[in-house]
């Protein structure tokens, strides 16, 4: 037995340090699988499903192994837990000395700097705003890491945070006054001499795009990277190996110009001129879309009069601030990076307006008072599987869904992986549950199709017989907003159970009230879709609304289409069906999270029968009863003990 599946047996070290530690057959196979990678570049891949104990499993190598470990998380949440509870009760029992760190993106850290010129000049700022900010000085006076996530009193979209932080663009690096007390320069050099740095999926691929200061040392030296969540790597490395502007980001820079005009140069009033044009510029070609946030092909925006004018505008005026910021480099170390940042946005906005070029799709993206502009590619397998290549590391991906229909091809193609096919290896490892005895899965006979005008009114109904069988916790997953609230609107008034509706308070907020009540109702969209962990009786019953197949006016995914049609293959086989299977596969894993768990299925969606696709669905799902008499289902909840 090697060493790193001896401290996962019946007398190992696990067993010994962990109360209640059971040792398990494919966490040892997990572990021993990453062991077993030796040479630079190699890939294992792991499906390892709910039950399976994964965590634990990347972490035991992963501390028992020499050299420099990256942990990726697909969220920040992840993240903490990671680091908080999962990393330290193994360091513990298998390696007390080594040392781990927690990395965060920059957005994260107070930025002194900039709070010290907000706090000085706040501008023209509402009162709101101005008592955060006071928090924030207060809090400032406490902290040691500076990680602004320690201030419970704001909320995560606070609108003071960006003022007190930096990015990559505005920060002053080693020219900065503040640099030897910056945060972000100390926790970068506790991850450059930890053994083992915590980060996420986002902050690694930004890192890895853009070469980031600090960061980029840690890459190469690292000689184990493990993305947990992988599933959710390929949409992400998509969004940093994009072109984008926002009209958010021209009216920060305008902003730092006016505070600059008060500040260092008060004598070049043609700057801040050319900054108030430019910001009005800016808003102006937001007034140009909807009121209503949407999504929509840039390329048909463009071709429209008004924004085709108020796009030209504002690269006129773009070009103008340039020549005048030009005039004045040399005068303060902020205004020479204030033209730097003006020079990349103009670039990226002559880029932004070539949409000939092809290999990409051209899309915008509008919220209630900003405009985004994106050029992402179809494909981020070639950039990505080159970097993979590039690095002197061994790589593992794992997540409990990441293969469709029993194939790892879609995930593996996404990303790149196997461009060297003798270096990949994959890895499939079943639940330890008794699916059999724990779950039914009910396909109801008698819904309405999918779109029907008819079905709010039966989910509603659905969810409320549910819900007289159930003396547990319901959750209702949605594939759209609009569904959510027709539903959310009928059942506040029709049942006297807790009803807990996402976007009416944050998301950890609904899951402490949805535990609490034991039998409540929680309706949820995306994010509930996945990354929940709720056990026992506060959920026995996960409804689902329809298959989550991606809207087809998304323009990143029409652009894919497209693509893929021009290829000669069938976009929604390639495609589309294979993202719905895996998000499918999230959703119904909310259902059984512990071997005492017990509970029903239900897919309100007729084509998992009557559409030979339906067949992929249910083969991807978890090997549970299956019934099409929602009669059944109930009887199954009452029985629950």
């Amino acid at each position: 037995m090697s060493e790193v599946t001896a401290v996962f047996a019946p007398e190992g070290a696990l067993s010994k340090a962990l109360p209640g530690f059971q040792p398990r057959p494919a966490q040892q196979q997990m572990a021993a699988a990453i062991t077993q990678l030796q040479k630079a570049g190699e890939q294992l891949v792991v499906e390892a499903e709910t039950g399976t104990g994964k965590t634990f499993a990347y972490l035991a190598p992963a501390l028992l192994q020499s050299g420099k470990v990256i942990l990726s998380t697909g969220t920040r949440n992840l993240q903490e837990q990671l680091f908080h509870r999962d990393l330290p009760q193994l360091r513990a029992a298998l390696a007390p000395r080594k040392v781990a760190a927690l990395l965060k993106g920059r957005s994260n850290y107070l930025c002194l700097n900039r709070m010290e010129q907000v706090i000085r000049y706040p501008g023209e700022v509402d009162s709101e705003i101005l008592a955060q900010l006071q928090i924030i000085r207060d809090w400032a006076n406490r902290t040691k890491t500076g990680d602004l996530g320690e201030i419970a009193e704001l909320a995560e979209d606070s609108p003071a945070l960006p003022r007190v932080t930096s990015t990559i663009d505005n920060c002053l690096g080693r020219e900065c006054p503040q640099y030897e007390d910056c945060y972000l320069v100390k926790a970068r050099k506790e991850a450059l001499e930890a053994d083992i740095v915590v980060v996420n999926h986002h902050l690694f691929c930004a890192d890895l795009v853009l070469k980031d200061t600090g960061f980029g040392e840690l890459i190469p030296a690292a000689d184990l990277i493990v993305f947990d969540e992988a599933h959710q790597l390929p949409d992400i490395a998509s969004q940093y190996f994009s072109e984008t502007v926002s009209t958010r980001m021209i009216v920060d820079l305008c902003k730092d110009l006016q505070l600059l005009y008060r500040t260092e140069v008060r004598d070049a009033r043609p700057l801040s001129q050319i900054a108030d044009q430019l910001e009005r510029s800016a808003r102006d070609l937001r007034l140009t879309f909807a009121v209503d946030p949407e999504r929509g092909n840039w390329r048909d925006a463009l071709a429209t009069e008004q924004t085709g004018v108020a796009v030209q505008r504002l690269a006129d005026m773009l070009q103008r601030a340039l020549d005048i910021c030009r005039n004045l480099l040399g005068r303060s170390k902020e205004l020479d990076q204030c033209y730097e940042r003006l020079d990349l946005i103009h670039k990226r906005w002559q880029l932004l307006q070539n949409t000939q070029v092809t290999g990409y799709s051209y899309w915008y993206e509008t919220t209630p008072r900003h405009l985004s502009v994106h050029r992402t590619p179809l494909s981020v397998a070639e950039p990505f599987g080159r970097q993979l290549e590039a690095q002197e590391a061994r790589w593992v991906f794992t997540s409990a869904t990441l293969t469709v229909n029993g194939s790892f091809t879609f995930f593996n193609q996404r990303l790149g992986l196997g461009l060297t096919p003798a270096k990949l290896h994959t890895l499939v490892l079943d639940s330890p549950f008794d699916f059999q005895k724990q779950a039914l899965l009910c396909l109801p006979r008698y819904l309405p199709e999918p779109n029907s005008r008819d079905m709010s009114q039966a989910l509603v109904q659905l969810v409320e017989e549910v819900v007289a069988a159930n003396h547990g916790g319901t959750f209702v997953l949605f594939t759209s907003h609009r569904m959510l609230q027709l539903v959310a609107k009928a059942l506040r008034n029709d049942t006297d159970r807790l009803v807990l509706v996402q976007g009416t308070s944050s998301k950890r907020e609904l899951l402490n009230q949805f535990v609490a009540a034991e039998n409540a109702i929680l309706l949820g969209t995306s994010s509930f879709w996945e990354g929940v962990d709720v056990r026992g009786d506060a959920l026995r019953c996960v409804i689902i609304d329809k298959l989550p197949f991606s809207s087809p006016d998304e323009p990143l995914l029409q652009a894919r289409v497209e693509d893929c049609r021009l290829k000669g293959e069938d976009p929604f086989a390639a495609i589309q069906i294979p993202q719905a299977v895996i998000a499918m596969k999230q959703g119904a894993g909310r259902l059984v999270r512990d071997v005492n768990d017990r509970g029903v299925l239900i897919i309100c969606d007729n084509r998992m029968v009557t559409k030979q696709y339906g067949q992929t669905f249910i083969a991807s799902l978890p090997p549970m009863q299956r019934t099409r008499s929602l009669a059944k289902a109930l009887e199954f909840l009452r029985n629950v003990e």
